[in-house]
Protein backbone atom coordinates (compact mmCIF):
# COMPACT_ATOMS: atom_id res chain seq x y z
CA UNK A 1 0.00 0.00 0.00
CA UNK A 2 1.23 3.21 -0.97
CA UNK A 3 1.56 5.93 1.69
CA UNK A 4 2.77 9.53 1.80
CA UNK A 5 2.37 10.97 4.69
CA UNK A 6 3.27 15.27 5.30
CA UNK A 7 4.19 16.72 8.58
CA UNK A 8 5.78 20.29 9.48
CA UNK A 9 2.64 22.61 8.63
CA UNK A 10 1.38 25.31 10.90
CA UNK A 11 1.48 29.03 11.50
CA UNK A 12 4.07 31.50 11.10
CA UNK A 13 4.20 34.73 11.30
CA UNK A 14 5.06 36.70 7.75
CA UNK A 15 9.70 36.37 7.61
CA UNK A 16 9.30 32.93 9.09
CA UNK A 17 10.88 29.70 8.12
CA UNK A 18 8.90 26.40 7.86
CA UNK A 19 10.17 22.68 6.95
CA UNK A 20 7.68 20.40 5.72
CA UNK A 21 8.18 16.69 5.73
CA UNK A 22 6.74 13.69 3.50
CA UNK A 23 7.53 10.46 4.39
CA UNK A 24 6.69 8.22 1.84
CA UNK A 25 6.44 4.01 2.05
CA UNK A 26 5.02 1.40 -0.60
CA UNK A 27 6.92 2.73 -3.62
CA UNK A 28 10.66 2.45 -4.71
CA UNK A 29 11.59 6.10 -4.11
CA UNK A 30 14.50 6.66 -6.00
CA UNK A 31 12.20 5.67 -9.36
CA UNK A 32 9.70 8.83 -8.79
CA UNK A 33 9.96 12.52 -9.33
CA UNK A 34 8.83 13.82 -5.89
CA UNK A 35 6.90 17.25 -5.66
CA UNK A 36 4.95 20.03 -3.33
CA UNK A 37 1.74 21.22 -4.89
CA UNK A 38 -0.27 23.90 -2.82
CA UNK A 39 -3.78 24.86 -2.97
CA UNK A 40 -5.13 27.98 -1.56
CA UNK A 41 -8.80 29.23 -1.29
CA UNK A 42 -10.00 30.45 -4.09
CA UNK A 43 -6.81 30.05 -6.14
CA UNK A 44 -5.64 27.09 -8.57
CA UNK A 45 -3.63 24.28 -7.61
CA UNK A 46 0.08 25.46 -7.98
CA UNK A 47 3.55 23.03 -8.51
CA UNK A 48 5.57 24.74 -5.79
CA UNK A 49 8.60 22.46 -6.62
CA UNK A 50 9.62 19.32 -7.72
CA UNK A 51 12.74 17.19 -7.72
CA UNK A 52 14.07 14.52 -9.74
CA UNK A 53 15.21 11.19 -8.94
CA UNK A 54 18.41 12.56 -10.40
CA UNK A 55 17.40 15.56 -7.56
CA UNK A 56 17.40 18.14 -10.17
CA UNK A 57 14.89 20.61 -9.02
CA UNK A 58 12.92 23.23 -10.31
CA UNK A 59 10.22 25.47 -8.64
CA UNK A 60 7.49 28.10 -9.37
CA UNK A 61 9.49 31.45 -10.02
CA UNK A 62 7.17 32.92 -6.72
CA UNK A 63 9.45 30.85 -4.48
CA UNK A 64 12.69 30.75 -5.92
CA UNK A 65 15.42 31.96 -3.96
CA UNK A 66 13.32 31.30 -0.26
CA UNK A 67 12.13 27.89 -0.71
CA UNK A 68 14.51 24.93 -1.21
CA UNK A 69 13.22 21.02 -1.83
CA UNK A 70 15.59 18.02 -1.08
CA UNK A 71 15.10 14.44 -0.37
CA UNK A 72 16.87 11.83 1.77
CA UNK A 73 16.94 8.35 -0.26
CA UNK A 74 17.87 6.44 2.48
CA UNK A 75 14.97 7.84 4.81
CA UNK A 76 12.22 7.82 1.90
CA UNK A 77 11.53 11.50 2.80
CA UNK A 78 11.36 14.80 0.79
CA UNK A 79 11.46 17.70 2.45
CA UNK A 80 10.47 22.04 1.36
CA UNK A 81 12.41 24.51 3.56
CA UNK A 82 10.51 27.63 3.32
CA UNK A 83 11.86 30.57 4.05
CA UNK A 84 11.18 34.26 4.27
CA UNK A 85 7.37 33.24 3.91
CA UNK A 86 4.98 35.75 2.71
CA UNK A 87 1.28 35.61 3.46
CA UNK A 88 0.62 34.57 0.28
CA UNK A 89 1.93 31.73 0.93
CA UNK A 90 -0.81 30.69 2.94
CA UNK A 91 -2.02 27.16 1.42
CA UNK A 92 -2.97 23.71 2.09
CA UNK A 93 0.17 21.74 1.10
CA UNK A 94 0.31 18.50 -0.47
CA UNK A 95 3.11 16.60 -2.16
CA UNK A 96 3.15 14.04 -4.57
CA UNK A 97 5.45 11.33 -6.34
CA UNK A 98 5.13 10.32 -10.17
CA UNK A 99 6.36 8.04 -12.75
CA UNK A 100 5.30 7.58 -16.08
CA UNK A 101 2.66 5.28 -15.24
CA UNK A 102 2.08 6.13 -11.84
CA UNK A 103 1.05 9.13 -9.58
CA UNK A 104 0.54 9.17 -5.82
CA UNK A 105 -0.41 11.94 -3.26
CA UNK A 106 -0.42 12.74 0.10
CA UNK A 107 -3.47 14.43 2.82
CA UNK A 108 -1.66 17.32 2.99
CA UNK A 109 -0.78 19.95 5.63
CA UNK A 110 -1.83 23.34 6.34
CA UNK A 111 0.81 26.40 5.95
CA UNK A 112 -0.59 29.84 7.52
CA UNK A 113 1.36 32.56 7.26
CA UNK A 114 -0.21 35.36 9.36
CA UNK A 115 0.64 37.86 12.23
Amino acid sequence: QVQLVESGGGLVQPGGSLTLSCAASGIIFSRYVMGWYRQAPGKLREVVATITSGGSTNYVDSVKGRFTISKDTAKNTEYLLMNHLKPDATAFYCCDARTSTRYYWGQGTQVTVSA
